[in-house]
């Protein structure tokens, strides 16, 4: 009977003191938030530390040790990379694919599309550091591919994350590519579509897949894996759906 009670009473501390830590890619920032409520409905004894930032930056750190138990990328190059390496014990996964959106609050005519660049009033263009951040990679890939790069190069701001890019837009400069679910948030909901923002076209850019992994530290850790399978569920891709996002039914 003893020993029952002692093994209940481990548990319970167990559970109690349940808690992981997931680098999360900064294009996720409000969307993590709702994730992490609604996993604690069914997980109230788990804490789930999220940490914001450009995924480059979180793959040479987790390289070098970084204490994470879960990767949501936003990309699937940089998870790939991690699984390759023996890092991280999933094989990466895409969880949802993200947008590229142009925004201004400059008074531009967005309606041009990405052809408001040829503007002169444009002199600023804010976007995510390409090397590494993906969604700065888009930007530049849709420059070239709109044939405007040589005449966006100069005038690029850059922000280390998406966050800071999409900070640099509304504030800065005077156009900004950031992520389209940025848009679809609370916070954001005053910058209005066709107005203050709009879709960049798909068809110059390729589709930006993002992927989870589980890492190497959570590989025996119960509370790491009900929140990726959390992430990948039914429930997460209608979640994603809200916020823009585009998921595989």
């Amino acid at each position: 009977m003893l020993k029952v009670l002692i093994t209940s009473a481990v548990m319970s501390v167990s559970i109690l003191a349940g808690e992981i830590s997931v680098a999360v890619a900064a294009n996720l920032s409000d969307v993590i938030e709702v994730f992490k409520t609604e996993f604690a409905k069914t997980n109230p004894n788990t804490k789930v530390n999220t940490i914001l930032g450009a995924s480059g930056k979180f793959t040479t750190q987790i390289k070098s040790g970084a204490p994470f138990d879960l990767f949501l990328s936003a990309d699937m190059g940089f998870p790939e990379n991690l699984y390759a390496e023996k890092i991280a014990v999933t094989k990466p996964v895409v969880y949802a694919s993200g947008a590229l959106a142009m925004v201004s609050v400059k008074g531009l005519d967005l309606s041009k599309g990405i052809a408001v660049l040829n503007d002169p009033k444009v002199e600023k263009v804010a976007i995510a550091n390409p090397k590494t951040a993906p969604y700065g990679t888009a930007s530049i890939e849709a420059f070239k591919n709109a044939q405007l790069f040589e005449k966006v190069e100069p005038k690029l701001v850059q922000g280390d994350s998406i966050s800071q890019a999409l900070q640099f837009s509304i504030t800065a400069a005077d156009v900004g590519f950031v992520h389209a679910s940025a848009f679809y948030s609370d916070k954001m909901k005053a910058y209005k579509k066709g107005v203050q923002w709009v879709d960049v076209d798909p068809k110059l850019y390729t589709p930006i897949a993002q992927g989870i992994v589980l890492l190497k530290q959570a590989e025996s850790n119960a509370e790491a894996k009900a929140f990726y399978d959390f992430i990948l569920s039914a429930k997460a891709k209608a979640i994603f759906k809200n916020y823009g996002y585009l998921v595989n039914e």
